[in-house]
């Protein structure tokens, strides 16, 4: 699955990954391979991501969205601190 991460500044992360797991204004969800299309509001919390090799990458947000549509998944997301 190929994700992307924007910021109004710059791309923060583009590739290959297994799973992200998102602050959802409810709560905490995680995305994986084959996830039904979804736009989704983020709220403040951590990005965690898995990429295709295993590695680990984790940074803060202090809101934002997630769209997911045929393994694409878009993260457009303000108040970064990695």
């Amino acid at each position: 699955m190929n994700l992307i991460v924007l910021t109004p500044e710059k791309e923060i992360y583009q590739g290959q990954i297994t799973s992200v797991k998102v602050p959802g204004i409810s709560g905490q969800f995680e995305i994986l391979n084959n996830h039904a299309p979804i736009v989704a509001a983020l709220g403040q919390g951590d990005v965690r991501i898995i990429d295709a090799k295993g590695e680990k990458k984790i940074f803060s947000i202090k809101k934002g969205f997630i769209e997911v549509l045929k393994n694409d998944v878009s993260l457009l997301v303000q108040g970064v601190k990695e």
